[in-house]
């Protein structure tokens, strides 16, 4: 059977779309469910209360027939996280976005939020956690991510915690974090770690359920072994759509 041009064209417009939605977590709150879907690499969608987030919208990011924000968290300065084209194509005219004040020089509509700053918005509480490298950088003596630069996030929806690490390795901020639910952590080579530090580090603070993010190259059976018979559950999601 031949299909219609019509309705062929509108079957891989919503394949991005569909192969996301497959992917989406749900987790149960107090004040209902937060859904949250992975887009591509550190692009991400979370939905709850009738309102909708994105974390990190960015190319090659498939966004259309996706909801229009109410908010776009932002981490770094980088084109795989802040990415002025994506953002135009979920904003609407109420749209809030919140982010580094290194993102801010760029992104100009957005309000800035520092490292160990906290913000309320529409029944959440979202935090600033540092976000930076350790050792790893383009040369002695300087870094991929700078401390003080980018952030990750710890927003927190009806009593339920969920961290976004952004770019960074396994800092002490990261270690030291507490009673978090579900943890998004990155791994690649060489920006960030490799997934047997990203699993140390997450070692450290416990969360409830840990989803490796952010790991385009990393073996991510490395991850999972390492944090075998912590009581930390692991789970793999497809970030990467072919």
């Amino acid at each position: 059977m031949k299909l219609k041009p019509v309705l062929f064209s509108f079957l891989i417009a919503t394949l991005p779309t569909a192969f996301a939605a497959a992917q989406t977590q749900t987790f149960p709150t107090s004040a209902g469910p937060v859904k949250i879907t992975p887009i591509y690499h550190a692009s991400t969608l979370i939905e709850a209360g009738g309102k909708t987030i994105y974390l990190d919208p960015a190319k090659p990011a498939k966004l259309s027939g996706l909801p229009k924000a109410d908010l776009i968290l932002i981490t770094d300065i980088h084109g795989d996280h802040m990415d002025p084209d994506s953002i135009k194509e979920i904003i609407k005219p109420e749209t809030e976005i919140l982010a580094p004040p290194a993102v801010v020089a760029t992104v100009t509509a957005a309000k800035p939020l520092a490292n160990g700053e906290t913000k309320s918005w529409q029944g959440w509480t979202i935090e600033a956690i540092p976000a930076y490298n350790l050792k790893r950088g383009p040369a002695p003596g300087k870094f991929f991510h700078d401390k003080g630069r980018g952030n990750g996030y710890v927003i927190t929806y009806g009593g339920k915690r969920f961290y976004f690490s952004g770019d960074t390795e396994g800092i002490p901020e990261m270690r030291a974090l507490k009673n978090i639910d579900v943890a998004f952590v990155c791994m690649n080579l060489p920006y960030t770690m490799p997934p047997e530090e990203a699993a140390d580090a997450v070692k450290a603070f416990h969360p409830k359920i840990v989803i490796p993010y952010h790991y385009r190259g990393s073996d991510l059976t490395v991850f999972q072994k390492a944090l075998e018979g912590t009581g930390i559950e692991v789970r793999v999601l497809e970030w990467y759509p072919k």
